[in-house]
């Protein structure tokens, strides 16, 4: 290996490191749990079930795995959470705030139920785990690196999505705020705009002939997104040497915002 290849693997080397990952079972957060494994960082999965599938991608790419089954929407004592994943496993160094959900109605249909359930994931989950991994943080002087994932729909507006909507929205803005408070401790917070990918959450879109035919349209690569497009974004912000890039919002849309 050259001089030069070797000085770049090690910019994004992240051997020695610990991810949390939240909704690491399948999908998008599997992607970036593995990602970050072929870094070298060892993983903490949450998810709300069992990820058996995660264990196994991550402990296959030679790093650990510390799973923590738990539902975000109820809310509870993060920091007990965190304290206890120090204890058990080690202090996290990566946060990425991943876990999502998405109710679809009408608007004039919309209930308040799916509205709290998408917020209380979406949202509320986000801001509070990483609010107490940042006082962890500043308390032990770690330069940590916080990742959110939020949408397209954090710059538009959708249809059928109000909760999801809105929740990204917010995603897109404490992302944000959190770069402003952050920055001055060496901590980092961006985030990752995904396109249309095919996930669980977009499984109804992708079943609908009408639906699909009109998005693969507006989209100038001319397909949907798989997990794994998103996994150089994923490395490129979490890595040791992007430490002045803070407050960003990446796209990975297939061209979608440009058109």
């Amino acid at each position: 290996m050259s001089q030069t290849a070797g000085n770049l693997t090690g910019l994004f080397d992240l051997s020695g490191k610990i991810a949390l990952v939240t909704g690491a079972r399948t999908g998008i957060g599997r992607a970036l749990a593995e990602t970050l494994a072929e870094a070298g960082a060892d993983i903490v999965g949450l998810g709300s079930r069992a990820m058996p599938e995660t264990r196994r991608a991550v402990e296959t790419r030679g790093a650990r795995f510390h799973e923590i089954v738990r539902d975000l929407e109820a809310g509870g004592d993060f920091a007990a959470m965190l304290a206890g994943i120090t204890e058990d496993f080690g202090a996290p160094d990566i946060l990425v705030n991943n876990a999502g959900i998405i109710r679809r109605a009408d608007l004039i249909d919309f209930t308040e139920a799916d509205w709290d359930a998408v917020m209380a994931i979406n949202l509320k989950s986000v801001f509070f785990l990483s609010q107490s991994v940042a006082r962890d943080w500043i308390a032990r002087g770690i330069r940590g690196r916080i990742v959110n994932i939020a949408s397209l729909l954090s710059f538009q507006g959708g249809i059928r999505v109000p909760s999801y909507t809105a929740s990204k929205h917010g995603v897109v803005g404490l992302t944000r705020l959190m770069a402003n408070e952050l920055a001055s401790k060496g901590i980092t917070v961006n985030a990752i705009a995904p396109g249309y990918i095919e996930t669980d959450n977009t499984e109804a879109l992708r079943a609908d002939p009408v639906r699909s035919r009109q998005i693969l349209e507006r989209i100038p690569a001319g397909r949907w997104g798989v997990p794994d497009d998103l996994k150089t974004a994923m490395l490129f912000l979490a890595a040791p040497a992007s430490s002045y890039v803070t407050g960003a919002v990446v796209p990975v849309d297939g061209g979608w915002l440009a058109r």
